[in-house]
């Protein structure tokens, strides 16, 4: 697996497939080692969570599952199209660029 991922840590990002197929959030947590993200609410799970602690209450918990990197593709902040990302350097920065209108990601 790559330990390159195309997305960071606050991205908003849209699914290209699977059951989620169409929605969108924000990146919460990337593991590059995986090739895994984190999307909030998007791949919701029903966790089964068992008292730990006295008095803790146990239950059904729900929270976002990690899906792989290649289901999204970053939103544009300009043009607002799911988009794959380009490279460009300038002032010897290597900076990441929208591959259908130019425009930079922060």
């Amino acid at each position: 697996m790559s330990k390159k991922v195309h997305v960071r840590t606050g991205d908003t990002v849209i699914v290209i497939n699977g059951k989620d197929r169409g929605k969108t959030g924000k990146v919460m947590q990337v593991s590059p080692s995986e090739g895994k993200v984190i999307v909030e609410k998007v791949n919701v799970v029903s966790k089964h969570v068992k008292p730990r602690k006295m008095g803790e209450p146990g239950g059904i918990l729900q929270a976002e599952s990690a899906l792989y990197a290649e289901k999204v593709q970053l939103i544009c902040p300009k043009c607002g199209k799911a988009t794959r990302v380009g490279h460009v350097i300038e002032d010897g920065k290597k900076l990441r660029v929208c591959k259908k209108c130019g425009a930079h990601f922060e």
